[in-house]
């Protein structure tokens, strides 16, 4: 392993510089999704049943699936009237009928923020709106929102995508977009339709959510002091891909990691300030992990760069609530869940 004395005769004695972004790791929504989860297996016993992948990464995954969390991708797979736990992504109607026709309990536990867009969607189509939605294919948060009015929606995921889209009535058309997109890129998206359908409805409150944009900007300002940022997130992860995307387009070298174990020893050569931050799906304990393995190869301490308090959280699913206060567990799990201790 090298040192940075090894690396960099250049380089200050004591190593380089470490800034840890704040905010950074885990969002209001993925709090509450990953809390969900863990409640149920207290309330109702192992196993609970998850549709998807609670959020997108493997190690939350893996300690929940410990516990007794079991993720499905086909409702068939679940036992019928087992409680099924939507994931943060949110799940179009279609799911939900699914589980209706399984007699299936969903606990819904889809971020407040997607649902935002999913109620978008239904009022535009209901005034007779064709859709525009900006986002990733394949995604499941796009596939949930597209699957709320399917013919009328049409995905882009790119500005030539956006020079070429067409649409039957160009004078009802209205647009949305993904939650964990690149703020940038998603601006130059819609620069392009609004000049193309000057009568495009905007979202009353822009879809990219505010800590996709908290993120975004705390590494807007890392990269104004540090020459390399380091991500770590899944590499699934749309929002922690953006984050690196972002620094990089800032003209800083920026590598997405998914946990200490990925660092390269030839990324830290010569480097003076290292910036780091995480995807809002990614523990804190991954970025604890990266820290000590740069400290340990003579970087440091790790100071904190403070761009944007984040004071959000949001309620427990109502079905969960309900079933928690008619439990003579209750007491004793609302002491445990007190941030999520009243219904949606």
């Amino acid at each position: 392993m090298l040192t940075f004395a090894a690396m960099s005769a250049s380089s200050p004695s004591n190593g380089p510089a470490i800034w840890l972004a704040t905010p950074r790791g885990y969002c209001a929504g993925v709090d509450r999704a990953i809390d969900v989860v863990d409640l149920a297996i207290d309330l109702y016993g192992a196993p609970v049943y998850v549709r998807h992948e609670i959020v997108h990464n493997h190690f939350v995954v893996d300690q929940l699936r410990e516990r007794g969390a079991r993720f499905v991708e086909d409702l068939d797979d679940v036992p019928e009237g087992s409680p099924i736990v939507f994931s943060a992504h949110g799940v179009s109607p279609e799911v939900r009928e699914h589980a209706a026709r399984r007699r299936l309990r969903p606990i819904d536990a889809t971020c407040p923020l997607v649902t935002k867009v999913h109620l978008e969607a239904i009022r535009y189509a209901a005034q007779g709106c064709w859709l525009i939605l900006v986002g990733h294919a394949g995604h499941a948060e796009v596939e949930g929102t597209m699957g709320e009015v399917p013919e009328r929606t049409i995905l882009v995921q790119s500005v030539e995508e956006a020079e070429r889209v067409e649409v039957p009535d160009s004078t009802k058309v209205a647009y949305l977009t993904q939650t964990t997109l690149s703020i940038d890129e998603t601006k130059e998206i819609l620069d392009v339709l609004k000049r193309r359908f000057p009568a495009i409805r905007a979202p009353g409150r822009e879809d990219i959510c505010y800590a996709t944009q908290n993120r975004q900007n705390a590494i807007k300002e890392l990269a104004q002091r540090c020459d390399l940022v380091l991500v770590v997130g899944s590499p699934i992860s749309s929002n922690s891909n953006r984050l690196a995307e972002v620094a990089r387009a800032c003209g800083v070298e920026a590598h997405r990691i998914d946990s200490a174990r990925e660092l390269r020893d030839e990324w830290l050569a010569g480097k003076r300030s290292i910036g780091v931050t995480s995807g809002a799906s990614t523990p804190e304990s991954l970025v604890t992990g990266l820290v000590a393995a740069l400290e340990a190869r003579g970087a440091g301490p790790a100071q904190s760069l403070l761009v944007t308090e984040e004071k959000i959280s949001f309620r427990l699913p109502g079905a969960l609530a309900r079933d928690l206060e008619e439990s003579d567990r209750a007491p004793e799990l609302l002491s445990r869940y007190s941030r999520l201790s009243a219904g949606d």
